[in-house]
């Protein structure tokens, strides 16, 4: 995984499709190539498996992710999706994005405020338990 910086979720990469200005806000602040981001088997399955995608829309799609990092499922990320669906509640996919954002130490970028939020809070409450672990050191 050497080089990823970034887990896009699937908000984040339709905003990339339909140029929202916040996403390419986000690309052009955090000065951001392809070879730096990832996406996790959810964001295919949400991206490729809705309904009314066009044929068109599911080649825009492929060939946005093939410039991107696959995520898969390891038994790491399925741990960690299920702790935090226990502490936190997450809904499945937002914790299985999250989980791999958390496994992997990539910064997940995300349009749903909510779900950055929770991740905001999930990782200082790492944060908090890593200076506690040190301190008893």
């Amino acid at each position: 995984m050497t080089g990823i910086r970034f887990l896009l979720d699937t908000n984040f990469i339709i905003g990339i499709i339909r140029g929202n200005e916040a996403v390419l806000a986000i690309l052009s602040e955090k000065t951001m190539t392809p070879a730096e981001c990832a996406y996790s088997f959810i964001t295919r399955i949400e991206l490729l498996g809705y309904q009314s995608i066009t044929q068109t829309g599911a080649e825009s799609v492929e060939s946005i992710l093939a410039t991107m990092h696959y995520i898969s499922l390891s038994k790491e990320i399925e741990n960690t999706t299920i702790d935090l669906r226990r502490q936190h509640n997450f809904k499945t996919p937002d914790a299985l994005i999250a989980a791999a954002a958390k496994a992997l130490n990539l910064e997940l970028l995300t349009l749903d405020q909510t779900l950055a939020k929770r991740m905001g809070e999930i990782l200082e409450d790492d944060q908090s338990s890593t200076n506690s672990e040190s301190d008893r050191v």
